[in-house]
């Protein structure tokens, strides 16, 4: 009777619990400015209507941010409806937006909202006295001038709506260079380069004092920004992201972009301010401004859990590995070519490779980075046992020691050594390489680097590389002390 008793008070707060939990939606976005903003405006104004808001920014390029929504990872992002017609779609010729959202549902299932209300197309820029000096005003002009240093972001010149073909249908002779676009403005001012891409509602067109040359052959699709959403999110949050149509026009969002750039303003700042302006929000919804120490400590310690779990784990992997190729010699080759090939693989391309496999996050990171760290630390194992000195192993022999016990006492002790300083430089590499995880939503002080590089904000770039290279440096010195404690004083150097 007891038990029924508690059983009537237990199960209504389950359910009330259940009922009134608050709906988690997690929101992405790519690594450039403006869709941080739209990403923050997407974000406070879930908040504002009650939603617990994941924020995994930095997601890389369209690929990562894609497979990241695919996948579940993430439930809405930024988007461009040119941008999921050519890059994700894969469709040729001008269609209507109501076309590419039935595609987009029966092909991928996902949708997205209605736009926003601005058109951010691509296109290509340069500084106004040199397009006045050599009279250029269209892209067809730039085939007079095979001269011209072309800089582009990466991502522009293998899209489908990028340079190959953009260069095919203008008949344009230029070579370009890829550039991080947010250091082609930089690069354009310095004249570095003569021309870059650019998004046609970039803050940096008006401070730079450039020109887009008109697209006279209409390449560039719309590029309309909408919300691209997973469609099994309930007609409520449906509803908040459809709140966004027509309210923000190519000027505002320039505004918005330049209040970033040149006010010194945070995103969440001018997204809050954005919200209240337009009555989105109530007037005294207030959002979160962390402090500066406080970020770089936090985002120190998520740097430091992630490496250290990654090197642990490449520990535990590598040195049973090596163990075993030195036992059987036969899987010396494979074994090591095959943790070779890894090493060769770009850093960013197994990130993202990670996606499909374990989504976005922690998890995808620390897989990447123990593949990173197999080689040094395998090979280093195999070479230490095998440097033994050969008239130990015979003395081993002669006094019966079994495999297992020469391994125990004799080999494994004289080669530690040699595997410590495999740990040490994977362990390096790792701390390094932990910074790229931010571009599939890991966290770390990656973070400030990718967000500096979006603003070619040299400041967040060095909050983010300093700290990082001091963490190499300690990391250096923890392991070579561990060398000491643990190396034989006649093995010492």
């Amino acid at each position: 009777m007891k038990y029924k008793f508690y059983l009537i008070l237990i199960i209504p707060l389950i359910f009330s619990f259940t009922f009134f939990k608050k709906e988690k939606i997690t929101v992405g976005t790519k690594h450039f400015n403006e869709g941080y903003i739209l990403s923050e405006i997407l974000s406070q104004l879930l908040e504002s209507n009650g939603y617990e808001v994941e924020r995994k920014f930095n997601l890389g390029g369209t690929l990562i941010c894609y497979e990241a929504l695919k996948n579940n990872e993430i439930q809405v992002y930024p988007e461009y409806t040119g941008t999921i017609k050519e890059e994700i779609l894969k469709v040729d010729g001008n269609i209507p937006t109501d076309s590419i959202r039935k595609l987009a549902q029966s092909n991928l299932n996902l949708t997205f909202s209605q736009p926003y209300g601005f058109n951010n197309t691509y296109a290509l820029t340069m500084k106004k006295s040199l397009a006045d000096r050599l009279n250029i005003k269209t892209i067809s002009d730039l085939r007079n001038h095979p001269q011209l240093k072309l800089g582009l972001s990466y991502e522009f010149i293998k899209r489908q709506d990028g340079w190959d073909n953009l260069a095919k249908e203008y008949a344009l002779p230029q070579k370009p260079v890829g550039i991080e676009h947010g250091l082609a403005y930089g690069a354009l001012e310095e004249e570095k380069i003569d021309l870059t891409d650019a998004y046609s509602t970039d803050g940096e067109i008006t401070k730079y004092d450039l020109v887009i040359l008109k697209d006279d052959k209409n390449f560039f699709p719309d590029y309309s920004a909408v919300s691209f959403y997973r469609p099994e999110l309930d007609e409520n949050t449906k509803n908040i992201l459809n709140s966004l149509s027509g309210k923000i026009d190519e000027h505002q969002m320039q505004e918005m972009n330049a209040a970033v750039l040149y006010q010194n303003k945070t995103f969440a700042e001018v997204a809050n301010d954005f919200l209240k302006k337009e009555n989105l929000i109530h007037q005294e919804t207030e959002f979160k401004q962390t402090h500066i120490l406080s970020d770089i400590l936090s985002k120190t310690l998520v740097h430091i859990k992630i490496s250290a779990i990654a090197i642990f784990i490449a520990i535990l992997i590598s040195v049973p590995l090596g163990i075993l190729i030195y036992l059987q010699k036969k899987l010396t080759r494979p074994v090591l070519y095959m943790t070779g090939i890894l090493q060769t693989i770009p850093s960013i391309a197994l990130f993202a490779l990670m996606i499909p496999l374990f989504g976005i996050g922690v998890l995808p990171a620390i897989v990447a980075l123990v593949l990173y760290a197999l080689l040094p630390i395998t090979r280093n194992t195999v070479t230490g046992l095998l440097s033994v000195d050969p008239l130990l192993k015979t003395v081993s022999d002669g006094l019966g020691l079994t495999t297992t016990q020469k391994l125990k006492y004799v080999e494994f002790p004289l080669s530690l050594p040699s595997i410590l300083a495999g740990i040490k430089t994977s362990a390096v590499i790792i701390v390094g390489l932990t910074t790229i995880a931010a571009f599939i939503g890991a966290g770390g002080l990656g973070e400030f680097i990718v967000t500096g590089l979006a603003l070619n904000n040299t400041e967040l770039i060095l909050m983010g590389a300093i700290p990082s290279a001091i963490l190499a440096i300690l990391t250096e010195l923890f392991f070579e002390m561990i060398e000491r404690l643990t190396t034989p004083q006649f093995q010492r150097k």
